[in-house]
């Protein structure tokens, strides 16, 4: 796939026919191994995590999937933190500015992580970067000096890729490479994960040098889901008649999801060229539903999104719970990085990290024999 023009722009081609499957199987919570060739101790190891601007959990769930344990998820928001917290009681949630948070009691852990905030990278924005006060680059940066991480993944928009920002790139990638770390960075698009949306992620990878000579950016999936195939048991739940019609006229994926923003008046899906993208799939961009469509409702009404089924536009499963007020919520919602893409970049992170654990098993092993 080439580089988009936009990331709010709907396309209809290329995706999969409309199926009318359960949401929950395609969105598996159950992580699986992934496909390394390190003996069975290293394949099962624990992997430890620190995610820092961790907002509703997309990048936590797609990690845990992915076989990372957070040693700890920190975030600012109350509301965003009362979602881990809901999801996952058993985490360590530390409710903190990132400024006031130290990462040297977490040193030598596998990887950190992170979905540093993007506004002054986004195309929607006034694009100050490093100038912005939103702009937690350089404090991540200090923590992974302080804790040491093998591996670090941080993610943005994809603005952060572009000309405008060569040099800012530049200063983060010599500040790792200072570091001793190995830097790599893409820009991949949620839809070739499976996630029925465009949404084009700015992906950050940083590994030490034993580890990163291992890595490999995931396979892309050809064929995401429509936008009606994701939606349409949400759609049906309380029997609406015209679901199914629905779901064939939703025959494409999704804009990307924006509102997100705390200057952003409420929730909707976005401005007028959004809405103008949603309403070719079938959808009332202008806000969100409190409930799906009843089964009273005309066959050829036009619905809107819930909060679930905006959530499955990002590639939640249907148990991944939200907690606050609707607008703190889908402000959750649209910030997201979506779990399926953060699952993929993150088994990459996995296989490269056990495969050098392994060549250094083998290596320690030879050396014993020796003596």
């Amino acid at each position: 796939m080439g580089m988009l023009t936009d990331g709010i722009e709907a396309r209809a081609t290329g995706v999969a026919s409309v199926r009318l499957p359960t949401l929950e199987p395609r969105f598996d919570t159950r992580w699986q191994e992934p496909d390394t060739r390190a003996d069975e101790s290293l394949s099962t190891a624990e992997l430890t995590c620190l995610e820092i601007c961790a907002g509703g959990g997309g990048q936590s769930l797609g990690l845990e999937q992915a076989g990372f344990s957070h040693v700890a998820a920190v975030e600012i928001d109350s509301d965003a933190c009362e979602t881990l917290r809901l999801n996952r009681s058993e985490w360590n949630i530390v409710e903190r500015d990132i400024h006031h948070f130290g990462g040297i009691e977490f040193k030598g852990l596998d990887l950190m992580a992170g979905g540093v905030p993007c506004p002054p990278f986004s195309i929607a924005g006034k694009q100050l970067g490093a100038d912005d006060e939103r702009d937690l680059f350089r404090r991540a940066l200090r923590l992974a000096e302080e804790c040491e991480p093998t591996a670090i993944m941080l993610e943005n928009v994809r603005g952060l890729s572009t000309a405008r920002f060569a040099s800012y790139r530049e200063q983060v990638l010599e500040r790792l490479h200072q570091l001793d770390y190995e830097t790599n960075w893409r820009v991949l698009n949620a839809c070739d994960f499976g996630v029925p949306q465009l949404r084009p992620r700015f992906i950050l990878v940083a590994m030490k040098a034993s580890v990163n000579k291992y890595f490999k950016w995931p396979n892309v999936i050809k064929t995401p889901p429509t936008v009606g195939a994701a939606l349409y048991e949400y759609m049906a739940e309380d029997g609406w008649k015209g679901a199914e019609a629905s779901a064939e006229k939703d025959n494409g994926i999704g804009p990307t999801l924006v509102g997100g923003s705390r200057k952003h008046g409420g929730p909707d899906l976005g401005p007028t060229r959004a809405r103008n993208e949603w309403l070719k799939l079938h959808v009332d961009g202008k806000g969100l539903a409190d409930a799906p469509p009843k089964s009273t409702d005309p066959v050829d009404d036009l619905p809107r999104l819930t909060l679930p089924m905006a959530a499955a536009v990002q590639g939640f499963p249907a148990s991944w719970r939200f907690s606050g007020r609707k607008t703190a919520a889908y402000r959750q919602i649209g910030n997201a990085f979506p779990p399926p893409v953060a699952r993929a970049v993150g088994e990459s992170i996995r296989s490269a990290i056990l495969k050098a654990r392994e060549e250094s098993a083998v290596t320690s092993d030879r050396l014993l024999r020796a003596i």
